[in-house]
């Protein structure tokens, strides 16, 4: 059998399509949409061009499959954060959020909550390690580490209107 193929082919105003071709020759695509959906499709073996199943999904059921795919936990060369009494979680700003348009610095969020943001979400583009000058967005997903308190704590900060 051979090794799996992938490809990329941006779709303009629609996002991205991400092929793969299994060692079985099956074929296999996600459609990554700005608003972080995915539509996941897979051809029929006998004419690849002929799509068999297609399902859209929203960003956190995309989140949810990846995650089951690849989970984090399995990974040995992820840190465990909770062996750590560390948690990471993702943190959503609503549309209306005060912090829209605001420095990251602004939410004091390190000296308020002792939680440290170590990435944004922001469409299909994620942003490692954003500086105190980054500006928020409604709609953003903010990737935070810290206490079970302070990420609690953190939840209750960003969720301000």
């Amino acid at each position: 059998m051979g090794t799996a193929r992938t490809s990329r082919t941006p779709l303009p105003g629609i996002g991205v399509r991400y092929d793969l071709v299994t060692r079985e020759r099956r074929r296999l695509s996600v459609v990554a949409e700005p608003d972080g959906a995915r539509t996941l499709s897979t051809y029929r073996r006998d004419d690849p061009d002929d799509r068999a199943m297609s399902v859209r999904l929203a960003a956190d059921e995309a989140a949810a499959v990846v995650d089951a795919l690849m989970p984090a936990h399995h990974s040995p060369s992820l840190l465990s954060t909770t062996e750590l009494g560390l948690v990471a979680e993702r943190v959503g700003l609503s549309r209306t959020s005060h912090w829209s348009g605001r420095a990251l610095g602004e939410t004091r969020m390190r000296t308020e909550t002792g939680v440290s943001i170590v990435a944004v979400l922001r469409r299909a583009e994620a942003i490692p390690s954003p500086g105190p000058e980054f500006r928020l967005a409604g709609g953003d997903t903010l990737i935070v580490i810290g206490t079970r308190e302070g990420v609690d704590a953190a939840v209750e900060v960003l969720g301000r209107e």
